[in-house]
């Protein structure tokens, strides 16, 4: 019993001197992550993760130092509010607001509201709370978002699911500058085309020995 104590200290120690480096929301990425690849349950192993991580380590161990707890404990256990969350992360689009939603949802928000799956009820909600410009078609745009390849479809009809590309671009892409979403080169295309068709072709030309031949018969 006391080596596997002391072999869970050790596992703890490494965690914690592993993460130093990180910050905060990473520490929550890695954290996650972790819990995901051995196969524990997301909500309550994340948070006894995250407890042990910051857990103040044995006499025998190196300190922990106070400044990565707060930030760390506070990040994982979901405190930060979905207007705080989006005003973070500054979407410029409507597809990108559709994922900084789905992300909120599934990781960052309180336990009990935390929730796999979205659907245009949700999208109109999170518009509500963080005084964010109502969407005119909600289920379009998660669609836009699914076809840009941020979202997957849900299990359940009209719900969709946040994908590793819309997870990436909320986690390590946003804030940006609007340029990472890409967007239906259609438009400009077409215009190229109209402006090609549009180009004068050079005047033809009467050979001479043809326009000489027809002044001398008239």
């Amino acid at each position: 019993m006391s080596d596997k104590a002391l072999d869970d200290l050790d596992a703890v120690r490494t965690i914690v001197e592993t993460l130093k480096s990180f910050k905060p929301e990473e520490q929550q990425r890695i954290l996650r992550w972790a819990v995901e690849k051995v196969g524990l349950p997301s909500s309550s192993a994340l948070t006894s993760a995250a407890g042990a991580a910051t857990a103040p380590a044995s006499p025998a161990g190196p300190a922990v130092p106070s400044s990565h707890t707060p930030a760390t404990t506070s990040s994982i256990s979901g405190t930060l509010d979905i207007k705080s969350f989006i005003d973070q992360k500054k979407p410029r689009s409507d597809v990108q607001f559709a994922a900084t939603v789905a992300y909120y949802l599934r990781f960052e928000a309180p336990p009990a509201e935390r929730k796999e799956s979205i659907d245009k009820s949700d999208l109109l909600e999170a518009c509500r709370k963080a005084n964010s410009h109502r969407l005119n078609n909600p289920y379009q745009t998660l669609l836009n978002a699914h076809k840009l390849g941020l979202l997957d479809k849900g299990s359940e009809k009209a719900t969709f699911v946040l994908n590793t590309v819309g997870e990436n671009l909320v986690a390590m892409t946003l804030p940006g500058d609007g340029k990472t979403t890409p967007k239906s080169g259609k438009p400009r295309k077409a215009e190229k085309t109209k402006k090609a068709a549009q180009k004068k072709t050079p005047a033809t030309k009467v050979p001479a020995k043809k326009a000489s031949k027809t002044a001398r018969t008239a």
